[in-house]
Formats: structure tokens, sequence, C-alpha cells
């Protein structure tokens, strides 16, 4: 279910809990660089911010979020546990030391951030563990495609809220789609806009002209009309408020279908069956 408030649109997890659409993604953001764009993010109107151990950002993202002057309850927090730190313990130190450098005293999603063989059961139950504590208000899974979800269905006890994977326009995982939708998963994209690969898709110009849209504001409505959260990276003040800028709008359905068939199995980032 899909509601609008404080001038966006948040989806309903499988728990209750509500979680924005939209979101900014931290990744590769540094020092100074990620506080500042944490706190302009904030200030557009962005209430979503995800972080993950791997980052190596989390105490700046905490930082951001700590000078602003939005309340703790209002910020939906994800971070994730690193491939290095997982397993049963590992995981729950790990989580620790993510709240301690977030300065927070609860997590709203906490992810596994890749399927690590060997290591992927003990994780989640420790992720479980740490949700039942309520230390965290959501759990998940990252970089989870079909076969990893299917065996996760063999142990686990408690369904994901989210499952966070690499999905656009140009990779357009139907499987994976449909797989979480039956499963009531809410699916985020990450790298939805492809680090800028195909601004220059005539399709996508020609679409941002009909609507009066960039390629990356055409790109974004179609995963929210689908209900799919995105987490875009930017730092850039102008990308952070163009980025934003898709509550204003609506895409036909006829152009929602035209742009899922840009489909060409393009990845950006790693192929997760490769750890498979």
């Amino acid at each position: 279910m899909v509601t609008s408030k404080n001038n966006q649109l948040y989806t309903t997890l499988n728990n209750g809990i509500q979680m924005p659409l939209l979101g900014l993604g931290a990744y590769d953001m540094h020092g100074e660089e990620a506080v500042k764009a944490v706190q302009q993010a904030l200030e557009i109107g962005y209430r979503l911010i995800d972080t993950a151990e791997m980052y190596g950002n989390e105490k700046a993202v905490g930082d951001a979020i700590a000078n602003s002057n939005i309340s703790r309850e209002e910020i939906f927090i994800t971070s994730k546990v690193n491939n290095t730190s997982q397993g049963y313990d590992e995981t729950l130190k790990a989580f620790d030391r993510s709240l301690k450098l977030l300065g927070v005293e609860y997590l709203d999603l906490y992810l596994i951030h890749w399927p690590i063989k060997g290591k992927r059961q003990d994780t989640w139950k420790a992720i479980e563990k740490i949700y039942s504590e309520g230390r965290t208000k959501a759990i998940g899974t990252g970089n989870y495609l079909l076969p990893f979800l299917k065996e996760l269905e063999s142990y686990s006890s408690i369904v994901p809220a989210v499952n966070q994977i690499e999905f656009s326009p140009y990779l357009f995982l139907k499987n994976e789609l449909d797989y979480c939708k039956m499963n009531k998963i809410q699916l985020q994209a990450y790298t939805p806009l492809l680090r800028g690969k195909k601004f220059n898709d005539p399709r996508l110009i020609s679409l941002g002209k009909k609507y009066g849209k960039t390629p990356a504001q055409i790109i974004l409505r179609w995963a929210i009309q689908q209900e799919i959260s995105s987490i875009p990276k930017s730092s850039n003040i102008n990308r952070l408020m163009e980025n934003f800028d898709i509550f204003n709008f609506s895409i036909e359905a006829a152009d929602i279908i035209f742009i899922s068939s840009f489909d060409e199995q393009l990845r950006i980032i790693d192929d997760p069956m490769l750890m498979y």
C-alpha cells in the first residue's frame, strides 16, 4: 500500500512499517562530502538515508542526521552488514558498531549486503535476532536474486521486508520483481540511474520532452509508479533536487510498459550470482 505524506510517497512494509519510496543512497561519499549531501537531502525533503558498513561513512551520515532539525522518528535509516562481517556472532557485533557510528539507538532497516557463500544462513539468523529484540524496525536482504530468495525460504523464520538489488529499465529483473510482489517483499532499486550512462538514450530524451522532465526524473518516476523503491546516489545539490522532483507528474501506463522494454540486462555492479 502506498500513501502520500510530507509531499512524497511511502510504502507500507510487510510488518506495517512505513518507508519512503524514494531515498538517498550514500555509496562512495566520505567525510564532509557525505555530511553535506545528507544534510542537503534532508533539507530538500528526503527522509530515507541508505548507508552501509562497507561504505565507511556511517559516522558522517550519523553526524549529518544529528545536526539536522528533523526528529529521529521522521528519518528512515538503513545500514547493511559488510561481507567481511558476516556470520552469526560477527553480524551481531557489526550491528553494534553501526549503531555506535551512526549515533542512534535503533535502525529502521538492516540488510545483508551481499549473499556470501557459507555465511548466508548464520547471518540471516543473527539479523532475525536483532529484529526480535526490537533494535531494528525491519530487516531484509541485499543483492538477493531469485535462487538466494528461494534458498532463504528454507531456513528463515521471518520474511524479508525489503530486497535491495540493482534494478533499472535497462536491468529489468521481472522474476525478482514478481517474486517480491507475491511474497510482499518491497523491492528496492540501487543504481537506478545507471550513473548517467543512458541519459543520452533518444527514447528517454523524447519522454523527457513529453513530460517536461529530465531522463533521471523519468526513470525514477517509472520506478515509483510501479511501487519500486529507489535510492539514487548524489552529492550534488542540483542532482539531489532534480531526483526529488518526481512527485508532481505521472507517466502514462503505455509509457511505463515502453520504458520497461528498454531491458538489456545491463549491469553497473557485479552480478550477485558470481557468489552463488
